[in-house]
């Protein structure tokens, strides 16, 4: 994002919706937002989200993610689905984060999403990313807003989509290889999380190119 494109979402003008009233969100020019969640973790895969919400939905609590607790996202996951104008959810595993990296595996999974947000003829206008970085590989117009879960709804929305789904993920991977305590840390490199890699070495879902894991690989 240039500095011009900076300065367009600085104060005054930052605030959950103006991505936008800035690219002009509507019916016939809908924005497509994009973000990811689980690109830090040492293991399970990386997710993406692609939502379009109509343009005068609110939907309560809609916000980054992040600062959403469990169950506000979990609340949040059908109505968005349910009311959205389109969207569509991508993964990419461990072993395609461990053949072509992590930011790579980020894009993979990102192109998935779009495409299949794309899949019941829906057209966007423009795809807006989340982050620095528009998605690589993606023939579609698209811009990198810098904390744009903060600043777009449709990113915002997406950042649940794909937080909730690799919670979820990483739950049922629980359920495989329980001595790695997933349902707690969902993979992040807690410092329990270390402990247990230390101990028993990593499990088939782990991250093996990442620091952290790779060491211990037997």
């Amino acid at each position: 994002m240039s500095n011009a494109q900076r300065q367009l979402f600085a104060p005054p003008y930052a605030f959950l919706g103006s991505v936008e009233v800035r690219y002009g969100h509507s019916l016939e020019r809908p924005l497509l937002g994009v973000d990811e969640a689980g690109r830090g973790p040492l293991a399970g895969p990386v997710v993406a989200a692609a939502v379009s919400l109509p343009p005068e939905l609110r939907l309560p609590h809609l916000d980054d993610s992040k600062k959403l607790s469990e169950a506000q996202r979990e609340a949040l996951f059908d109505p968005i689905r349910e009311q959205a104008l389109a969207h569509g959810i991508g993964i990419a595993s461990h072993d395609e984060i461990d053949a072509l990296n992590i930011l790579q595996a980020t894009f993979l999974a990102m192109r998935r999403a779009i495409e299949l947000a794309l899949t019941g003829g829906f057209v966007p206008a423009l795809v807006v990313v989340d982050g620095k970085l528009c998605c690589a590989g993606l023939e579609l117009p698209q811009r990198p807003v810098i904390k744009g879960d903060a600043l777009s709804r449709n990113i915002a929305a997406a950042s649940v989509l794909a937080k909730v789904t690799r919670d979820r993920i990483m739950i049922e991977l629980h359920e495989r290889y329980p001595a790695y305590d997933f349902a707690r840390h969902k993979g992040y490199p807690t410092p329990a999380h270390r402990e247990r890699i230390a101990a028993l070495g990593p499990s088939p879902v782990h991250r093996t190119s990442f620091r952290g894991v790779r060491e211990f690989v037997r």
